[in-house]
């Protein structure tokens, strides 16, 4: 009948449960275990007491740990101790710093040694783990190591060290290798990857092409997962695309950005804004398809724009720099900020039209929808170090935040009058009611001086840019939940810098389209960027209402599964199973990596595995 028989306090959160002989077993967070039984009695209590000093005087080892974390400044995340020994230099990093020690040696004498002495500390486990095994040659993942030192190398120096393992296990963008003697070690610091993406907006860039530089390569196997403690909106509230930035990768929940080590997962900082996404949080598969995000990263800083107010937040700390307000309009109001994206040090936002709200593309959420904004009444450019009003544009009709794109020092925006027929009190229907053509314009993204207009069948509701052929697309977003407006069918090109009408093709596709290099890809179709033709690409793609991301020789998608296609090699698509992608873009190609971050909220499938996941390529 649902009655509670019993219940009882354990010391921290319950991790796991098992049942065996009678008895409950529960371990915790703090790494106790708890056994429950029906008898009567005091429970009877097993802990060992912890030494203080498991290695006696160890002056010299201490001194060499403050050297290193003196010298490389790291002091939390991974650190690999390769020839441990026991475990003297481990122990004394932990006890020093807030790092997590992965130790290995090839000695099982020395291992299991090393593995008493911590476990006497307190530390086995909880901060240290150790291995057996030859450290020239580990079987740990590559890129995860935030700090990699030598115990052995004390005494015989770095040379005894294997260079190039301990580079594999460095990790990019800051990374330290600090090895040798007392008073002559070295340090090397780590810096980017070789042809690593980024993925700082949305849609890659502030250009939507939707697809990295990243050199990434299939087949796809695991680096890390975990489960991070962040509540999602859920997958069909499309909520904002993760982002990543020299290392970090930034993903937003309900109520707060969290930047977690994108090459060993380990949470860096938060930043809490209450309900932040609440809009997102429901069925209606509208979210940031029709809204666009609500933050981008650029110029060390990462900017949430939330009310009428945009955050400027420290990329590397969490720590709030600046807040900048939505301009007033010319009649003196403050609208809520809408579109946000951020080049070449100047920050990018609109003020929204809070009275155009359109419909959802699934189940009805009126009160959601109400708070999602996809079309702005003015476009404007302030400075991002300051705030200070560079210029803006006041719509004649109307902005539709997809159809911004941002690049080579200019701005190119659609001005058109909105669809009656996307209008949550629209008529029934998923057929357009139409939607008269509109007038693209092309800024200079510092000034906002008019570059060139044209009106000339000015029909999408999207762009995109591309900087290396200076070609500005103009297209629909005709995915499988949409907005009635958004017919598909079409796709044209212009010259970017001075509006020639290059090419319109008629094709059909059903996602966004994305730019890669000189090709673009608008599933399932495919087309020269350069010429408009046809390009012979067949890239199958099972059940999902996910966007397709991009990068220099990978296509990533929901297949079901997470789908990815390389583009080097003959294979198909292929499936990394077990993971549920979410509903719009939460797969990227980036930092060397494939990184995935949990999407699945709310979804009672039989996906086995919820957890944030990064994989590696071959190499």
């Amino acid at each position: 009948n649902g009655e509670s028989i019993w219940s009882a306090e354990v010391d921290d959160v319950a991790h796991g449960l098992a049942v065996s002989d009678g008895r409950l077993f529960v371990s915790t967070a703090s790494g106790a275990v708890h056994c429950f039984a029906a008898k009567n009695g005091e429970p009877v209590l097993h802990r060992s007491e912890s030494v203080d000093a498991p290695y006696g005087e160890n002056e010299a080892i201490s001194q060499a740990a403050a050297e290193i974390l003196k010298r490389t400044g790291i002091t939390a995340g991974y650190c690999v101790d390769l020839g441990c020994g026991d475990g003297r230099l481990a122990y004394e990093l932990a006890r020093q710093s807030d790092l997590l020690v992965v130790a290995i040696d090839p000695d099982p004498a020395k291992a299991a040694l090393a593995r008493k002495n911590l476990d006497s500390a307190g530390f086995l486990g909880a901060r240290v783990s150790v291995h057996v095994g030859d450290p020239s040659k580990s079987s740990f993942p590559k890129y995860f190591a935030n700090l990699v030192v030598s115990s052995t190398s004390l005494e015989a120096g770095a040379e005894v060290v294997n260079a190039s393992e301990a580079q594999r296990l460095q990790r990019p963008f800051g990374g330290v290798v600090c090895l040798g003697r007392p008073g002559a070690m070295s340090v090397h610091t780590r810096g980017a990857l070789a042809n690593a993406g980024e993925w700082p907006h949305q849609y890659s860039n502030p250009a939507n092409t939707l697809c990295s530089t990243d050199s990434i390569k299939g087949p796809l196997t695991a680096v890390w997962f975990r489960d991070i403690d962040l509540s999602l909106p859920q997958r069909h509230g499309r909520g904002p695309s993760p982002l990543f930035h020299e290392g970090r990768l930034i993903v937003e929940g309900l109520d707060e950005l969290i930047a977690v080590d994108a090459y060993n997962g380990l949470p860096l900082w938060r930043f809490e804004q209450k309900g932040v996404l609440a809009a997102y949080n429901a069925d209606h598969l509208a979210g940031t398809a029709v809204t666009g995000s609500n933050f981008c990263i650029g110029g060390g800083n990462v900017f949430l724009r939330n009310g009428t107010k945009c955050f400027r937040i420290e990329a590397a700390t969490g720590k709030l720099v600046a807040t900048y307000g939505t301009p007033k309009s010319p009649d003196g109001t403050v609208a809520a900020w809408g579109y946000v994206a951020f080049e070449d040090g100047v920050l990018y936002g609109s003020a929204a039209n809070e009275e155009h709200i359109v419909r959802h593309a699934y189940i009805r959420a009126d009160k959601e929808m109400g708070q999602q904004f996809s079309e702005s009444s003015s476009f404007f450019a302030l400075e991002a170090g300051t705030g200070k009003l560079l210029w803006r544009y006041d719509a004649k009709e109307s902005i539709r935040h997809n159809a911004i794109a941002i690049g080579a020092g200019r701005v190119h925006l659609i001005d058109r009058a909105v669809a009656p027929g996307d209008l949550l009190t629209g008529p029934p229907g998923k057929k357009s009611s139409g939607h008269p053509t509109g007038k693209l314009f092309t800024f200079s993204a510092k000034t906002g001086e008019k570059l060139w207009e044209s009106d000339d069948d000015i029909f999408g509701t999207t762009l995109a840019f591309s900087e290396r052929h200076d070609t500005l697309l103009m297209f629909y977003q005709p995915t499988r939940f949409r907005l009635p407006s958004e017919t598909g069918g079409r796709i044209a090109a212009f010259r970017a810098g001075v509006g020639d009408r290059l090419w319109e093709r008629t094709t059909n596709y059903s996602t966004r389209p994305l730019i890669n290099y000189d090709t673009i890809i608008a599933h399932p179709a495919a087309l020269d960027l350069v010429s408009g033709k046809p390009v012979a690409m067949n890239v199958p793609k099972s059940y999902g209402c996910g966007q397709v991301a991009g990068s220099r020789n990978l296509l990533v998608f929901r297949s079901g599964t997470l789908g990815y296609y390389d583009l080097t090699r003959k294979v198909g698509t292929e499936n990394y199973g077990g993971l549920r992608p979410g509903c719009w873009i939460n797969a990227l190609p980036v930092g060397g990596l494939v990184l995935v971050p949990d999407a699945s909220s709310g979804c009672k499938c039989s996906y086995q595995n919820r957890a944030w996941v990064a994989l590696e390529g071959s190499d």
